[in-house]
């Protein structure tokens, strides 16, 4: 039924240190890791989300024998925060050598 890449909803109905326990349909339950919550680091899991909280995550592993999931909600984060944005700093490498090009011949003109 789920598939790697999946993206689906689910419940939090636990949080530990290490990672938040999901209810998700058709029995199946699912754990983020502490290292899918953020991009940046978590010190403080709840500082991400709330117990009872429905969220969105990215399925990364299934055992189907017993219906468990290892989920990411890295992408579905809602914050603003820039290490949890999709690009991160993809937009800076593709773009500073172009800038710095740019701003030599500039320079170099003058």
């Amino acid at each position: 039924m789920y598939k790697i890449g999946d993206t689906v909803k689910g419940r939090i109905t636990g949080i530990q240190n290490y990672g938040i326990f999901v209810s998700l349909d058709d029995n199946y339950t699912g754990l983020i890791h502490i290292s899918e919550i953020s991009n940046a680091f978590v010190k403080n899991i709840e500082d991400y989300i709330n117990p009872n909280e429905l969220i969105e995550a990215r399925v990364i592993e299934i055992d189907k024998e017993h219906k468990h999931l290892k989920l990411s909600i890295k992408e579905f984060n809602s914050s603003n925060d820039f290490y949890n944005s999709k690009k991160g700093f993809k937009s800076l490498k593709e773009n500073l050598k172009p800038w710095m090009d740019e701003k030599l011949a500039e320079i170099n003109s003058k």
